[in-house]
């Protein structure tokens, strides 16, 4: 199931700004990636779909073209959704790890988009990484 679309942001007030002042999103929550980065969460409060900001403030500037930083896919089997996914010319990026009661893995599809792919182990608990600050 798709989970939600995140977007790589030079500014995380400038684009919550334009995304919720702009678009018509309401701001749920935010926090801090394992890795360093910074997230927000912003919800459609018609569709319900959610549009992920990622900030990375250590990394170089990227290019324009850039932006799209990852689809998120939540499933039931995450070995054996990998491996089916690596037999139709998917990489593994991120080898699967546990994050608070989720396990995660990232891999690109055969164009190179970035997907991530999540299997919650605990119902429908949040990695500990999306957890609000």
């Amino acid at each position: 199931m798709l989970e939600y679309v995140g977007i790589r942001v030079r500014d995380l007030a400038r684009a919550r700004r334009f995304y919720c002042d702009g678009l018509g999103l309401s701001f749920v929550k935010a926090g801090r990636m394992a890795a360093g980065g910074q997230w927000e969460e912003l919800r459609d409060p018609e569709s319900g779909f959610v549009l992920e900001l990622n900030f990375y403030p250590d990394h170089p500037p990227y290019r324009e073209g850039d932006e799209l930083d990852h689809l998120a896919f939540r499933v039931d089997d995450l070995d054996a959704t990998i491996d089916q996914l690596e037999r139709m010319g998917a990489r593994v990026r991120i080898p699967p790890f546990v994050e608070g009661p989720t396990r995660l893995a990232f891999m690109s599809d055969p164009d190179g988009v970035w997907l991530e792919l999540e299997a919650r182990a605990g119902g429908d608990a949040a990695p500990a990484s999306r957890e609000g600050d």
